[in-house]
């Protein structure tokens, strides 16, 4: 049993029943003497137990000695973002509060309403929820907060980044004046302390993230490419790292569906959440993550709001996400409970400085790689293979019969053969990527056969865009339909760059941007012939530097007369 003068005894029987020994930092810091019976403002990350800290916070307010008083009403609410994590924090705390004798009640959509307006009606003493069927309730009259002791806002940024606010506002005001509000939240933004100030009196911070903690369980990669070669990149994350559970995040539902068709087609076992999906198939969804059918999630930020998958071990960040909270909340999704995780961003070359300032607001201090190679996988599922063809294995009488009939009709080198076949058969093939890790440089080459009397064009990315031939390569290959080999010299300057294309390919080359359209992630990106005076300047040799021409839309300034 654990011994602790701030605890309950009836929820310390609960906690020895499951195993507790010591507990987390967020539970001890709220069972604290300076913490009793105050309002708390508790930042917290997803797994670190917060789910046990505000029940044995709420133990005060509920508990006459081991035991919860009957009530004509509910005396604690629990607020949460989503169905799964409400249902999960009601399991929590049904364990918790069942020596003590507490009646659980739970109220989220995609439940029959019917049902729970009748569990409510015969009485509870906690009622843990999501906020558009709280509020239906209250609306109803089927929930009544008068008698409210105890408040618990659970992951509280997630219910405002999902919307929200006029809900918790609504459910808040209905509450007593005198009710104790625990508000737990990842992340502070400006609205999470505005509603701290307008709902708490003389809260207690409780801060047990620090800036190295907060990441300590993630290891964060960032990956610059082409965007042509985005999905392709995904890919090679997958196979490379083979994890347990990934997570993909996408902005949009019409992403999502993209990716989701292209990963089942290339034959990994892979589910979609957005916003366009049921109730139903969500549930099958993470159902099928959960026991091992499905290994890889494509999914909105808001549809992975409260998905709790203690096995996903990697997160990628396949569209980046809008600013640095966001991306701690995808990131979030791994590194749980104390078991580590990886989160890769896939960055387009030209938002790697927007990321890069991202990255320093959040405090994260990224690797930088290169992606993963075609032969690296090759050479990573030869190791994985070898690993698991080694690894020992207990055989039944069947078994064994079954291995002597193969040793007698095979030599040892075919039964090899076809285990390692058969082992190959459910790896998708990695991709081969435009641009491999080596550098590439095309900046000077030289006089080339086949460039005599080129033609130069001009694309709007330069330096200030980080542009760089590795990737601007491949991309004017795909939107001018040529061959690597038709592209001379790519010269870069600060606001755009210039290429040459040769006099065979040029007309082409031509024809095919007409009917091209660039798409949405190469940010705007347009191909041009280029200026008489501009194709010139690129066409000079490099022997001595040259005033650079004034590049359109660079905004130098004109030299003083």
């Amino acid at each position: 049993m654990m011994h602790n003068p701030y605890i309950n005894p009836a929820l310390g029987r609960a906690l020895a029943t499951r195993g507790f020994d010591t507990l987390t930092s967020v539970q001890s810091a709220v069972v604290e003497y300076q913490a009793q019976g105050r309002d708390l403002v508790v930042s917290a990350k997803t797994g670190s137990g917060k789910t046990v800290a505000f029940g044995l916070a709420m133990a005060e307010q509920l508990l006459e000695g081991e035991r919860v008083p009957w009530s004509p009403e509910p005396m604690a609410l629990v607020i949460a973002p989503t169905r799964e994590l409400a249902l999960q924090v009601s399991k929590e705390l049904q364990w918790l509060y069942d020596p003590a004798g507490a009646r659980v009640v739970t109220c989220v959509g995609g439940m029959d309403p019917i049902k729970e307006r009748r569990a409510l009606g015969g009485g509870a003493h906690i009622v843990v929820g999501t906020p558009g069927r709280l509020r239906d309730h209250l609306e109803r009259g089927a929930l009544s907060l008068s008698g409210m002791r105890v408040v618990v806002l659970d992951e509280a940024d997630e219910m405002l980044d999902m919307g929200f606010r006029e809900e918790l506002e609504e459910i808040l005001d209905a509450t007593p004046d005198g009710r104790r509000t625990l508000l737990f939240s990842a992340t502070m933004p400006r609205p999470i302390v505005a509603m701290a100030k307008r709902y708490q009196k003389d809260a207690l911070r409780i801060e047990t993230i620090g800036e190295r903690e907060a990441h300590a369980d993630i290891v964060y990669q960032a990956v610059a490419v082409s965007p042509t070669d985005i999905e392709h990149v995904v890919v090679n994350l997958l196979r490379m790292h083979e994890a347990e559970t990934a997570i993909l995040f996408c902005a949009t539902r019409e992403a999502v569906r993209r990716l989701h068709v292209s990963l089942s087609e290339r034959g990994f076992q892979a589910v979609a959440l957005s916003g366009e999906h049921s109730q139903n198939e969500r549930n099958a969804a993470l159902q099928s993550l959960r026991d091992g059918r499905a290994r890889v999630c494509v999914a909105t930020d808001v549809a992975a709001r409260g998905i709790d998958l203690p096995s996903v071990s990697l997160v990628v960040h396949v569209e980046l996400p809008r600013d640095a909270e966001a991306l701690q909340h995808r990131s979030g999704r791994t590194g749980r409970a104390g078991r580590k995780g990886v989160a890769v961003l896939i960055v387009p070359f030209r938002r790697r400085r927007a990321v890069e300032t991202m990255l320093r607001s959040a405090r994260i201090q990224p690797e930088w790689i290169e992606p993963p190679t075609a032969e690296q996988i090759r050479a990573k599922d030869r190791e994985r293979l070898l690993e698991i063809a080694s690894a020992p294995v207990e055989a039944d009488e069947e078994d064994r019969e079954l291995a002597q009939q193969l040793m007698a009709k095979l030599s040892p080198e075919a039964i090899a053969r076809a285990l390692v076949r058969s082992l190959r058969t459910d790896l998708p093939a990695p991709e081969d990527l435009l641009v491999s890790g080596g550098k590439e440089d095309r900046s000077d080459p030289g006089p080339r056969s086949g460039f005599e009397g080129s033609t130069w064009f001009r694309i709007n990315a330069g330096r200030r865009h980080n542009a760089d031939p590795r990737w601007l390569l491949p991309l004017i290959c795909r939107y001018g339909h040529v061959g690597r080999n038709d592209i001379g010299a790519i010269r870069i300057a600060a606001n755009e760059s210039y290429f040459e294309v040769t006099p065979r390919a040029t007309p082409g080359f031509v024809k095919a941007l007409r009917r091209a359209t660039i798409a949405a992630e190469d940010d705007g990106m347009v191909i041009e012939p280029a200026p008489p005076r501009s194709a010139e300047e690129a066409a000079r040799p490099r022997g001595k530097p040259q005033r650079p021409a004034k590049a359109r839309g660079s905004g130098s300034r004109p030299s003083a007369a």
